[in-house]
């Protein structure tokens, strides 16, 4: 059975740091692109960052704010998982992050590309 399985989310402070997961079954992650997205409560869905199964290049949208420096994509090709690092944690990063798996061979305009598989969310929550 195909499944991307995400976890880590949770409930952290302002400040505080949260690493998520992107476990794959029923499929090999190094062939595929693989992109985090998020979605807030009454906002449209964002691509966050992706990185490539082809050389490990990693991308981070320019249109979610703040996201690079602060968040950091990569993946353990043994573990058939991505990860995704989160620091300086703001209350506006506050959704369900979503993992998807798609076979291109590079992340360019990852955001709006389609995507084969999907992940269920995990919820990230931001508040002191």
């Amino acid at each position: 059975q195909v499944q991307l399985v995400e976890s880590g989310g949770g409930l952290v402070q302002p400040g505080g740091s949260l690493r998520l997961s992107c476990a794959a079954s029923g499929f090999t992650l190094n062939y595929y692109v693989i992109s985090w997205f998020r979605q807030a409560p009454g906002k449209e869905r964002e691509g966050v960052s992706c990185i490539s199964g082809r050389d490990g290049s990693t991308y981070y949208s320019d249109s979610v704010d703040s996201v690079k420096g602060r968040f950091t994509i990569s993946r353990d090709n043994a573990k058939n998982t991505v990860y995704l690092q989160m620091n300086s944690l703001k209350p506006e990063d506050t959704a369900v992050y979503y993992c998807a798996a798609a076979l291109y061979t590079d992340c360019q305009s990852f955001t709006r590309r389609p995507y084969l598989y999907w992940g269920q969310g995990t919820q990230v929550t931001v508040s002191s």
